[in-house]
């Protein structure tokens, strides 16, 4: 007598139809936040060679980003200034002036396109001489003077009208302090989506090229971003940032840290967002262009990778790659 087979996982793979009546995740155009680098200057695109395909752009070529990503079913964007160096101080005064670039972007894109909304990174790096994130005194990044001035530069960018803070500075009570001056200062309604758990990692290098950090930065990061190796910290984090006011929050980089992501959705069921950040996406780029992998297709295996560990949105550069694939 024939052995007969009474589960075969394979009945529900046969067709299209069948395996799309099983899947277990979505990933739609709206989970996607599209970085974008602004620079000075009128119709100007500079290429980033450690990013193939990512330019640097004017803010005239960034409202037309903002408008293709509209068209594109993308929600939101993210603006990352390239700072002239002139203006790069110990202090970072540029970045909480109202004409920055930054919010210079911010304003233009919410006056031809405020359907789409606008997160800011909130961060002294692009703006500080000594290419850190918060500011340097005698060789150390002081962190209650480095709140200070990321307050002031949170609401510089609330001003401007930026949707989403994104504070990526990693350091100590910035969430707390931000939320205040918001709420004090009538910004009730702006948006925090915290880098909760941001990692010193190595995979931040062409990101600093296209903000232009690269030869600024003296030393590292590590005193102040997370080690590769902790995970049980990173949710000490992430509790800590919702305590004191973050409407979301971020695992900084995706892809090696899937684990975090999912550890984070299942503790705290909070918007959880990842960043699939510059290193990640120039090894895809880089091996699908050298013909080793199928470029699409690895990234879109990606992306879900990113919603079957939790998360709700990702930040990529390839968001609108994946956008015009998800829209046929």
């Amino acid at each position: 007598m024939t052995q007969h087979i009474a589960t075969r996982f394979r009945r529900t793979k046969r067709t299209p139809a069948l395996r799309a009546l099983v899947q277990e995740r979505v990933l739609a155009p709206s989970d996607l936040i599209w970085p974008m680098f602004v620079t000075d200057g009128d119709a100007t695109r500079t290429p980033i060679p450690s990013m193939p395909g990512v330019e640097r752009l004017s803010v005239d070529l960034i409202v037309e980003q903002a408008r293709a990503a509209r068209d594109l079913g993308i929600p939101a964007i993210c603006l990352f200034p390239y700072t002239d160096p002139a203006l790069k101080t110990q202090g970072c005064e540029e970045a909480w002036s109202p004409d920055n670039l930054s919010n210079r972007a911010t304003r233009a894109i919410k006056d031809a396109v405020p359907e789409v909304a606008v997160m800011t990174d909130v961060a002294l790096d692009p703006y500080n001489i000594n290419g850190h994130d918060g500011i340097v005194r005698d060789g150390v990044i002081v962190n209650d003077e480095s709140v200070e001035a990321l307050v002031k530069m949170a609401l510089a960018q609330a001003e401007a009208g930026a949707d989403i803070l994104g504070p990526s500075d990693m350091m100590d009570g910035r969430i707390g302090a931000m939320r205040t001056a918001l709420e004090d200062e009538g910004y009730q309604d702006t948006t925090i989506l915290s880098y909760a758990a941001k990692y010193a990692s190595a995979f931040y290098g062409p990101f600093r090229d296209a903000v232009g950090a690269s030869g600024a930065l003296t030393g590292d990061k590590k005193t102040y971003q997370m080690n590769p190796a902790n995970a049980d910290e990173a949710l000490r984090l992430v509790a800590r940032d919702l305590d004191e006011g973050a409407d979301m929050v971020m695992v900084k980089p995706g892809q090696p840290y899937l684990d975090i992501c999912r550890a984070v959705k299942d503790a705290f069921g909070a918007p959880t967002f990842a960043y699939q950040v510059s290193g990640e996406y120039a090894m895809i780029m880089a091996a699908g262009q050298q013909g080793w992998v199928d470029e699409d297709a690895v990234m879109m295996e990606s992306m879900m990778a990113f919603k079957r560990a939790g998360c709700d949105g990702v930040l990529t550069y390839f968001a609108p790659r994946v956008a015009a694939l998800l829209n046929g």
